[in-house]
């Protein structure tokens, strides 16, 4: 059964999602159909900073894809998404981090015209609303609220001080410049709220009449006329039904669900589609290869003195305080991002710029880095990673039911880059530990502790206790090459009326965490959309 025509059809009400639905529908003329699989955003845990204790651990705001065994010992981890209005921006670490300019102009270099750093600070500028002002590097009054905080907590300001000592400055904006540096996180808060894609986003496009919405519907796969995409079909909770699309639709999933629904749609490896017992219509071996995800290393410690987060957050009746304060004054450690500093460093000084990013916190977990579980006994806590990690995993499909999980082969740390360059980096967060004054606070490290030492042990450690970083793009990668998924306009190659816009199509990582640089890419390609039209 039909369910209606539109002109654009976008799939998937993430970052991305949300704002092509925003600045697509600035033309009265055009109607637009967003497609959701997951519900409303409505639970108050959303909109608290630290509700990603809850929203990260509930399936009915959040898919856990399961990869396939990894490292040394065969160890299985989940990669979670948002499964609810805004994607992953409304259940993630809120840190702001644009990117490097190198980062972009990469992209130009590889063969994608128009997303050099030129038009990329021009979008971060536009989309921006600073707390801390309008400057050449950011902006104020667009319609993202983005927050740097104004208080100053012990540990993290003896951390601040300790980088010092290896030479890293501290700075107000980290976005403000790609040399060594620490400071505040940036982060997808404003007086102790998140602001989601969804908040800044589709709030208000869903105040105009050619946006409609449909949330809980999961599109099962692509419908054609010969080579050209006609729209989709879908299930709510009802019988198959489709919807029409007279111009384009624009698959906006992320790196796990958007090559999913090209294959299951036949375009794809013929191996994989073949396996699945899906018909090829378009042979195509780069979907789902080329997957970039950061590795993270975990380094915690135990502190001499009871400062911190711990004594706040490490019992229910702690977080119950906490949760009253952060009620009445939207302050204290409920109203800040999952990590609440971040340093940008070179493992080796003869680097033109960070190879590493480094995430710091006055808590730490009974459970590692991953861990839900804050400790009774004061700690604090590292993690860091590579930047630009060139290790290259897959996502496939094994199958042709659409609720099946994809198969993902992370690769983690596979090439020799990515191994020294955490071994450097873990070497390195170790050497802050160790410069005054955080050193007079810290008594001893707890994870993974002194019994890992050499390279071989750090890498297993990595492997151990560490994390991904949800962070993997790629798997449909821009390209000037016929073998390229989708061209620099992120049309998908082999077919018409077809595009990508998400992370899934970076062909290299951009450095650090890729919520804002989603949602810039999005706005860009919001302009190359109408451009084409």
């Amino acid at each position: 059964m039909n369910k209606g025509t539109y002109d654009y059809i976008i799939v998937g009400a993430g970052s991305a999602g949300c704002v092509l639905a925003n600045r697509l529908t600035e033309d009265p003329k055009i109607t637009v159909l967003l497609l959701e699989a997951g519900g409303a955003d409505s639970h108050p845990m959303i909109s608290i900073p630290k509700g990603i204790a809850f929203t990260l651990s509930n399936p009915k705001y959040t898919w856990f894809y399961p990869t396939e065994p990894f490292g040394p010992n065969g160890q299985v981890e989940y990669w979670a998404r948002g499964k609810v209005l805004g994607g992953s921006s409304s259940v993630n670490g809120m840190i702001y981090n644009r990117g490097s300019q190198a980062d972009y102009d990469g992209l130009e270099e590889l063969g994608n015209p128009g997303w050099g750093w030129d038009q990329m600070l021009r979008v971060f500028k536009s989309m921006e609303d600073h707390s801390l002002g309008k400057s050449d590097m950011r902006g104020a009054g667009g319609p993202l609220q983005v927050g740097v905080r104004k208080d100053v907590e012990t540990v993290g300001e003896a951390l601040m001080r300790s980088a010092g000592g290896l030479g890293i400055e501290t700075v107000q904006d980290l976005n403000a410049s790609d040399a060594e540096r620490i400071g505040y996180a940036p982060a997808t808060i404003r007086n102790g709220i998140r602001v989601s894609a969804a908040k800044a986003f589709l709030g208000p496009a869903l105040k105009r009449p050619n946006l409609t919405l449909r949330t809980n519907t999961t599109v099962s796969g692509l419908t054609f006329s010969g080579e050209t995409v006609t729209g989709v079909t879908a299930f709510a909770g009802e019988p198959a039904v489709s919807f029409s699309a007279k111009r384009e639709v624009i698959l906006s999933m992320g790196s796990i669900a958007t090559p999913q629904l090209l294959e299951l749609s036949g375009i794809g490896r013929r191996d994989v589609l073949n396996a699945a017992g899906i018909d090829v219509r378009v042979e195509s071996d780069t979907i789902g290869e080329g997957v970039r995800e950061h590795r993270c290393l975990p380094l915690q410690v135990r502190l001499n003195k009871n400062i911190g987060y711990n004594k706040k957050l490490s019992s229910p009746l702690r977080q119950g305080r906490s949760g009253l304060e952060w009620m009445l004054t939207r302050k204290g450690p409920i109203s800040t991002p999952a990590y609440d500093i971040l340093t940008f460093f070179k493992t080796t000084p003869e680097l033109a710029r960070p190879d590493a990013q480094v995430l710091l916190t006055p808590y730490s977990s009974g459970a590692g880095s991953t861990g839900s579980s804050i400790e009774n006994r004061p700690g604090f806590s590292l993690l860091g990673f590579a930047l630009r990690p060139t290790s290259q995993g897959s996502v496939h499909i094994t199958s042709k039911d659409p609720r099946a999980t994809p198969r993902i082969i992370p690769n983690y740390l596979s090439t020799e880059h990515d191994r020294s360059t955490s071994i450097a980096l873990f070497r390195k967060m170790r050497a802050l530990v160790k410069e005054s004054p955080i050193a007079e606070f810290a008594s001893a490290e707890t994870v993974p502790g002194s019994a890992v030492e050499d390279d071989d042990s750090i890498i297993r450690s990595a492997f151990l206790n560490g994390g991904t970083g949800y962070h993997a793009c790629g798997a449909v990668a821009m390209g000037p090459n016929e073998t390229d998924a989708v061209d620099s306009r992120l049309r998908v190659r082999g077919v018409r009326n077809l595009r990508v816009v998400d992370v899934s199509v970076m062909p290299a990582m951009i450095s650090g965490n890729l919520n804002g640089p989603a949602m810039a890419m999005a706005w860009r390609a919001a302009e190359l959309i109408r451009d084409d039209a």
